[in-house]
Parts: C-alpha cells; structure tokens; sequence
C-alpha cells in the first residue's frame, strides 16, 4: 500500500528527527576544540560556494540578484562566523570566583529551523553555524518556492561535517514538503527548539506548537532624519541598505520621516544620488500592486526597480535604484505605509523632531512593534529621546538598517534572526547566536549561613506584655484562692 504524500512527508519528519537526535548525542560529547574546528570548516565550506549558492537561490525564487545574495551567504559565513568563533560553549563557560557560581553549558538537543524564501542559503548556513556551535542538531524545513537552493545549501555543509569527523545527519533538510510536515516538525516530541523566520503565520504556529520557539516579527521600519543629519552620507547609507539584494532583509527601510526644514534638499540628494519620486498617477498605480488581499504582493518582492515599474505600467529612468511616494496617511489602507520588501520608499514629513518620533511610532505599530528603527542625526539630546520612547528593539544611528540591524555595521551581535520582544510577541530583542541555543546550569557553592530572624522591637514588646499578663493572672488566682482559703476557716 502506498502512503499519499502528506503520511510520506510526516514519516520523513520522524526518520530526520530520529538521525538529528542520535547525531546530536554524538555531537554533544565533543570538546571545544573539536567543536569549533568543525564550525570553522562549515564558515570556509560556505565561503567557498557563496556565490554559486547565490547563483541557484536567485534563479529559483526569483528574488533579489546574485551579488547582494553572495555578500549575505558571505555575511553568514564570515562574519557571523567571526562574532561566534571564540564563545565558549562546552562545558563550563564561566567561574564566579566571588559569588562562586560555575555556569555550565548544555545543549538543547534538536533544533527545527524554517527557512524563509527571501534568504534561504544565507539562513541555512547561519542557523547551521550557531546550531553546531551550541553543540545542537538541527532539521531544516525549507519555502517550497526555495527547496532546491536549501538543499543544495544543505548538502555542501553535510559534507563539510562529514569531513570534519562528525556524523552528517546533525544538519538535515526535508525533501517532502507540506504544512502538515512542518507542523510535524515544530510540534514532535523529538524537536526540542525552533527557529522560525518566515511570515506571520508561520512565526504564529511555531509559537502555537507547544515548543520553545525564537521567531521574529515584521520590519516595518521608519526612519529620521533629524536637521542635523548629514545628508550625503545618509542618503548614501540608505539607498545602499534599501536596495541591498531588491530590499528583501527584514530590517531594511521602509519609510522616511524628514524634519519640513531639510525635506526639500533631502529630496535633492535622494534625486542626485539615484532615487525616483512617484508622481500622483505613478503613485496611484504603484499603490495598487504593492498589496494582495490582506498581505504583501509576492510578484515585486525581491524585484528590481524597473520590474516594479513595468508590472505597474509606469516608466522610470532606467537608472532609477529606488522609488519613493509622499504620503501623509498611516494604515493598511494606505500600502506605502506598510513593509515592503522591495526598493520602495515612503517619504513623510514632519514639523519637528517631536512629530516625527510620533511618525515613527505610528508606522512601527502599523507592522513593526519591536523590530528596528533608524535615526540621522548628530544630537545626542534627540538620540536619547527617541532610544528611550521607541518601541524597537534595534536603533539603528547614522547606518543604514539593513546592515546595522544584522550587525554588519554596528557593534551588534551578527545574526540573521533579530528578536523583536514583547512588543512583537517574540521572547526576546536580541540577535540570536549560540548562546540562546544552550540550557546554561549553575553549580553554586555555599557562602553564608542561614541566619534565624531578628525580633523587632515590637515582637520583644509584645512578648513581654503576654509575660507580664500571665504573671498578673497568676497573682490574682494565688489572693483568690488565700481569700477562700480563710473563709472555710
């Protein structure tokens, strides 16, 4: 009798789940040399096929280009690699010398990892390197629309492992796909951590699977520019971020507050610098295909700007890098409010830095509670201000997002999966790495007695009133019983 598809998928779900786990076993007896020489032949076994790797996931999705997707596959490789490569992560990891507490690292075991279509190999090749470095097994569920650059990125990191003496099966990648295995996957006994990147519902069910579960938000990201900004540099940083790989990382701009006393020479550099403004009836027709039904159209992400143009009907220079529309009104009404991952700009403005802060808000509440948030700006009074009012959990200054938000830019943990906390229903505002993957135990000593209570003085008070009440109670029974002693004489 032979399965149907959905039981075929679920039963490839249980056979990885079971090889991840006793792959994982065998991993987690490593030292930390061994660990580590095998994380650095994953970092150069990825760096070495970055580019063909880009080459397949451009091809297959359709998203992005084969330049931006190299340097992300190489940002995983290399400098996620370099942000991770001296952790201690086996072991014991601290000694509190003072306090006498020894922190000992555990593994969590097998990890689920979902891997979006807008970065499929630089994910696969990121979790992979903070999975092994905390000793972990992981089974990846890729985008039906990017399962053969996820495999492929997959199968080069195997090998590397293999290579490195460690049994293969600690990374896998499903090959049978379908909700009901990634549900299988998230929800399985064996699974014991997800890593979720991906769309909202997506992120929904890993949080809905009974698992602990780091998955990140929506990046709706606004960004200010504050009178002070230097606008040749910014707008250099923000073109380069918007436009990086066609706009397609989550924390990549998504609309521009500008103070009303420098909106017109913003406008200017922006123009000089590559970037097309959207008349009403371009802006009209680009509107009408940014959105499909209640979500983001899939046909212009990842697109170019020329791609965009002619799916709207419109004509743009043929040098144009990004388009921006002004827009004075936030809601899901309005689609150049809302995140777009692709090289498109809303432009808003605002009487001052007050107003502006208030802008912001209201687009990171539109979509991107808890995600990122970029300011231009060289006063600190106004950094300060908006660090604190923020609902963001990266503020990103004087960088593009895209980048500082990752840590390529900034001194920020390198990472590809950017918690976004309570404000977006995510359990953390950290990059992840390694160290979220690790149960970290504590051997504490003894050092000091339990001492018994004190009395206070209103204690010592009222137990000498209850002495003294008992003396004059014993007092009158002694003349009570002399009295009737008397009278019988």
């Amino acid at each position: 009798m032979k399965l149907d598809d959905d039981l075929q998928a679920i039963q490839e779900v249980r056979n990885a789940l079971q090889q991840a786990k006793e792959a994982q076993a065998f991993l987690g007896k490593m030292s930390q040399i061994q660990i580590d020489e095998i994380v650095l032949g994953l970092s150069e076994a990825a760096t070495e096929h970055s580019e063909t790797l880009a080459t397949i996931a451009v091809k297959e999705t359709g998203f992005g280009n084969v330049v931006d997707k190299t340097a992300k596959n190489l940002f995983a490789s290399v400098q996620v690699y370099e942000g991770i490569k001296n952790l201690k992560t086996v072991g014991i990891i601290n000694k509190d010398e003072v306090k006498k507490v020894w922190e000992v690292a555990q593994p969590v075991g097998v990890i689920a990892g979902i891997v979006p279509s807008t970065n499929p190999t630089s994910t696969v090749i990121f979790k992979s390197l903070i999975a092994l470095k905390s000793r972990n097994a992981i089974v990846f569920s890729p985008h039906p629309s990017a399962q053969k650059c996820t495999l492929e990125a997959v199968t080069i990191l195997r090998a590397a492992v293999k290579k490195m003496g460690a049994p293969e099966d600690v990374i896998q990648c499903l090959t049978k796909l379908s909700m009901s295995a990634t549900k299988e996957l998230m929800a399985h006994t064996d699974t014991d951590l997800i890593l979720a990147t991906g769309g909202t519902a997506m992120v929904k069910s890993a949080y809905s699977s009974g698992k602990p579960a780091y998955g990140v938000g929506p990046g709706n990201v606004p960004v200010y520019f504050h009178t002070s900004a230097d606008l040749g540099q910014s707008v250099k940083q923000i073109i380069q971020s918007k436009t990086f790989d066609y706009g397609t990382i989550c924390a990549s701009e998504q609309a521009i507050v500008v103070d009303l006393q420098i909106k017109k020479a913003l406008k200017q550099e922006l123009e000089r610098q590559g970037a097309y403004f959207l008349n009403d009836d371009e802006k009209t027709k680009v509107a009408a295909i940014i959105m499909a039904g209640s979500g983001m159209n899939p046909g212009i992400v990842g697109k170019s700007p020329q791609v965009i143009a002619e799916i709207a009907g419109i004509t743009i220079p043929i040098d144009c890098d990004l388009l921006i529309a002004e827009e004075q009104e936030i809601g899901i009404n309005h689609p150049f409010s809302v995140e777009k991952l692709c090289p498109i700009l809303a432009l808003y403005t605002a009487t001052d830095w007050i107003e502006g802060r208030e802008l912001c808000g209201k687009l990171l509440e539109l979509g991107g509670l808890g995600h990122t948030l970029g300011i231009h700006c060289l006063e600190e009074s106004v950094i300060e201000a908006f660090g604190l009012e923020m609902p963001a959990s990266r503020i990103i200054i004087n960088s593009g997002t895209t980048f500082g938000g990752i840590g390529a830019t900034t001194g920020i943990q390198p990472s590809l999966t950017l918690g976004c906390g309570t404000f977006g229903n995510n359990i953390t505002t950290d990059n992840i790495g390694p160290m979220h993957l690790l149960n970290i135990k504590r051997v504490a000593f003894g050092v000091r007695e339990m001492e018994a209570p004190v009395k206070t003085a209103q204690k010592k008070q009222e137990d000498l009133l209850q002495v003294q009440t008992q003396v004059n109670r014993d007092e009158v029974f002694n003349i009570v019983k002399s009295i009737l002693s008397e009278l019988k004489q």
